[in-house]
């Protein structure tokens, strides 16, 4: 005779990927809940302002995606890239579109978005767990929140593929199934709790890196500017 299961009450610990997006769910919040880009979600600054962030970010993945470049053979690395992650190549066709062919003159770096590039010239080219920290942080959120703000800034600002490309992935095949393929390699990962942990703290200060971004963003293009 087999005896009945025992139910239980314990719950099965998470994987790494829900325990970092938890730990790190403070600064990711922070992030997002800047002024300047409320403002700019609701098309109450110029469609400038929205240039400037793109030229700013070019600057953060000009860095990363020559990190990635370096890093692509490590063994750690390597299940979390994909060709149709890179983003370059869509920065400067919307930048172009912007701007127009002198947009270049635009990647001068404000004084936040300089000391996120030096993170990552820092960490990202030597250590895996690094570059994947900050790889999470850019490419996942691209493929999460930034869907919204494509549809939100396309409807603002009156954009429809031109300008908005950043944020097409079209290379990665359906997003859902990528993006739970991406949090198993962050589960499976060989890491230990000490590395796990370098992950976590590596994100959250991410995070803290970006919101520094916006908020010399919303110095930039915000002054004078009341809230509704």
């Amino acid at each position: 005779m087999t005896a009945a299961a025992v139910p239980t009450n314990r719950a099965v610990p998470a994987g790494f990927a829900a325990r970092l997006k938890a730990a790190t769910q403070a600064d990711h919040t922070a992030a997002e809940g800047s002024a300047f880009v409320g403002a700019l979600l609701d098309g109450r600054l110029p469609r400038a302002a929205y240039a400037g962030l793109l030229a700013q970010t070019h600057l953060v993945y000009d860095v990363l995606e020559q990190a990635v470049a370096a890093q692509a053979d490590v063994a750690e690395v390597r299940p979390f890239l994909h060709p149709g992650l890179r983003r370059l190549p869509a920065l400067e066709a919307d930048l172009a579109y912007l701007l127009g062919p002198g947009w270049r003159a635009d990647l001068v770096p404000l004084p936040a978005t300089a000391r996120y590039v030096q993170r990552l010239r820092d960490v990202a080219f030597d250590s895996p767990t690094a570059l994947v920290a900050h790889h999470y942080l850019r490419y996942l959120g691209d493929l999460s929140g930034g869907q919204v703000i494509r549809r939100l800034v396309g409807r603002a600002y009156g954009l429809e593929l031109d300008g908005l490309r950043f944020y097409v992935f079209d290379d990665v095949g359906r997003v859902k199934p990528f993006k739970d393929a991406y949090r198993a390699s962050l589960d499976t990962a060989p890491w230990s709790p000490a590395e796990q942990q370098a992950v976590v703290e590596e994100v959250g200060l991410g995070y803290r890196l970006n919101a520094a971004l916006f908020a010399d963003l919303g110095t930039r293009w915000m002054a004078g500017f009341s809230p509704r």
